[in-house]
């Protein structure tokens, strides 16, 4: 039974491929003490089936793809961020990623001396370790095709997917952090002014007072409702429609008047709300404060819904595919709203394939790029940091003339997420037998020696962090999944901290992380290999 099984997965490698993915998840899912792998568990299902049918294993291009889909959706995303983050608190960031990088490094290159194995095997531990595929590379040009360290990385490289979690998931019990509670959610109210001593105010010298938490909607008049406007007196007896977060709405009203719900929106006959769906590429990626959104008709955009989130505008605020949009504009206008924003619900799953195509291959064309070092020689970003860095690059940009480089929330995610369950599926189907046989021989040195330099840089980044910096525990994260690379940690990270909060982190440390990674074993290996 089991030889026509192996054989049937072999001649089969998509059955195997889609096997993998369904039994990791459900392994995933599975919760010891309150720590569960997620889609690491994907990983360890590909090891297994690797192991027992070798012959399944799909074409590296698969793993390939996927991880390229993965970086390229992250880099996209959080290109403002991670330039923003570049010129203040970032630096630190990266200095406190570079140590811990550094004392993991130190320690493979010691342990393997300890456990008596070659200089280059330990470079593949360090590299399994920190599931640098990039660094791995670089050792085997370094060793002018010696395949000692892909063995070294082969064993390292499970633990290099579950130390990092299970030391997070450790740092959390231990710390018992207070998390950041999500964004307070905005609300609408209706505010009718009871102040006389607001009398004769303009709404433009409110703004900085009263009305600092809010933004204003709507205002009615006697029997007239109007879009604010700066320079708009206002008086006792008239309503202000506002959007803020619970707080913000509750010191407007105390400073103003009472709540008067239904004061505005009983009375449409001037203006109504439409909600609307961003799906026209010419408004896209482009600064509200630039769009000339009301050159037309009157338009107000009280909030938008980005995924779960609900954002207030401002000038500087850049709409993306699939947001929806909240206008209140005149109700005759409703279908010159509706064709303003394009309102195609398809917006939400859609991108154009060939912003992709092209952010790709410039992407890969970057990752191929040699950089000189000084009396070593040269390093490339590869197939992991060229597409990387590359869509960091094209998110700051957001567009370019006609081509804008923004995917839509949902679709990103969905890209992603498939993007890593393909990669880690591959991998793990890839790394099984030799896996299997590496330890059954010598190779339980080594797979302690992996264990302990992941274990070393997680716990540096916790400490320098969190004594020296005080940095929040999110940020911890998403430095720690950074520092140790593999996309299955950011998303480990993720759930313990109920947000998304160390996507910007890992986004911030990943690219810089892995050019030190290829850097350092390049140049140790150039010097005593």
């Amino acid at each position: 039974m089991l030889p026509l099984f192996r054989h049937t997965l072999e001649s089969t490698p998509i059955l195997a491929l889609f096997l993998v993915i369904g039994a990791g998840y459900a392994l995933g899912r599975i919760s010891v003490f309150g720590f569960s792998l997620g889609v690491g568990g994907v990983l360890f299902a590909g090891l297994a089936l690797g192991a027992f049918a070798p012959g399944s294993v799909p074409p590296p291009m698969v793993g390939s793809i996927g991880l390229l889909l993965f970086l390229y959706g992250i880099g996209v995303q959080y290109g403002v961020q991670f330039f923003a983050g570049l010129r203040g608190a970032g630096q630190k960031h990266n200095l406190i990623a570079f140590v811990a990088v550094m004392g993991g490094l130190g320690v493979s290159i010691w342990g393997g001396q300890w456990i008596d194995i070659s200089l280059r095997m330990a470079s593949g531990v360090f590299a399994g370790a920190m599931t640098s595929t990039a660094a791995l590379q670089a050792a085997l040009e370094a060793s002018h095709g010696n395949g000692d360290a892909a063995v070294g990385y082969a064993v390292a490289y499970p633990f290099g997917v579950v130390g990092p979690m299970l030391g997070l998931y450790l740092a959390g019990r231990i710390l018992k952090p207070v998390l950041t509670p999500p964004p307070a959610p905005i609300v609408v109210s209706e505010i009718t002014i009871d102040e006389a001593k607001l009398a004769g105010a303009a709404l433009s010298e409110l703004a900085d007072g009263p009305l600092a938490g809010v933004q204003v909607i709507g205002v009615r008049q006697g029997h007239q409702n109007r879009l604010p406007d700066p320079g708009l007196v206002l008086g006792v007896g008239d309503a202000l429609m506002v959007s803020g977060t619970v707080a913000g709405v509750e010191a407007a009203r105390t400073a103003l008047g009472h709540l008067d719900p239904g004061r505005l929106m009983k009375d449409r006959s001037d203006f109504d709300g439409t909600e609307v769906f961003v799906s026209d590429a010419e408004i896209v990626g482009v600064p509200l404060g630039e769009l000339n959104l009301a050159k037309d008709f009157p338009l107000q955009i009280a909030f938008i819904r980005r995924g779960d989130a609900m954002i207030l505008p401002h000038p500087f605020l850049t709409l993306e595919f699939g947001d929806r949009v909240m206008a209140i504009a005149p109700a005759k206008h409703a279908a010159d709203v509706r064709k303003l924003f394009g309102n195609s619900i398809t917006a939400t799953a859609e991108f154009s394939y060939v912003s992709l195509g092209m952010g790709m291959v410039l992407g890969v064309l970057l990752g191929l790029v040699p950089i000189p070092l000084p009396w070593i020689g040269s390093f490339s970003l590869g197939l992991a940091g060229g597409p990387l860095v590359m869509a960091l690059i094209l998110g700051r940009l957001g567009r370019v003339g006609k081509i804008s480089w923004r995917l839509p929330l949902s679709a990103n995610l969905v890209m992603r997420n498939y993007g890593l369950t393909i990669f880690l599926a591959s991998v793990g189907m890839a790394s099984g037998l030799p896996f299997v046989q590496q330890v059954g021989a010598d190779g339980l040195p080594m797979l302690a020696l992996g264990a302990v330099t992941v274990l070393v840089v997680v716990a540096l980044v916790v400490i320098l962090g969190k004594v020296f910096l005080r940095l929040p525990f999110p940020e911890l994260l998403g430095i720690a999944a950074g520092a140790t690379g593999n996309p299955a940690v950011l998303v480990f990270a993720n759930r313990l901290a109920k947000s998304d909060r160390p996507n910007l982190g890992y986004a911030m440390i990943f690219p810089s992380m892995t050019i030190v990674k290829i850097v350092a074993v390049q140049v140790l290996l150039h010097l005593y290999g």
